[in-house]
């Protein structure tokens, strides 16, 4: 999954609080689907769904306390594992999936970035991964 639109995460972390208290329906699912951090940071982040483990590539990683990113991340750890069960086409398929939220880290060998630039930088980790190129300082020039 590839979600390259700002106001779709704006949105998902917008409803969260409705979403987490909103009933699932007959199967336990169903619930409400609501990153770029107060509009003024960027992240990339890598989901690995038979992991069930998401990296976070900050590179400015003082932009976001680990307690704040705890906050941030919330809200992913647990829909994306609603979000695979909702969308599997079928029982057998929608059985492959747990609802167990999923954990994630924060590298810290992440290339820095200067303020301003960590857009630019979280386009082009996304980019050298998608094409399995380490992502390096080199790469970005």
């Amino acid at each position: 999954m590839c979600f390259l639109d700002h106001l779709f995460a704006q949105q998902w972390r917008a409803k969260y609080q409705d979403w987490k208290d909103s009933k699932p329906d007959q199967n336990s699912l169903g619930r409400r689907l609501p990153v770029n951090y107060k509009d003024t940071h960027w992240v990339a982040m890598w989901i690995s769904i038979p992991k069930r483990h998401i990296v976070v590539f900050d590179n400015i990683c003082s932009s976001i306390s680990p307690t704040k990113l705890d906050e941030v991340m919330e809200h992913f750890l647990y829909m994306v594992s609603y979000l695979l069960v909702e969308c599997a086409s079928s029982d057998e398929e929608r059985a492959q999936y747990s609802l167990e939220p999923f954990t994630y880290a924060r590298p810290t060998n992440v290339p820095p970035a200067r303020s301003g630039d960590c857009g630019v930088y979280a386009l082009k980790y996304i980019e050298c991964h998608a094409l399995g190129i380490e992502f390096t300082k080199k790469r970005l020039c």
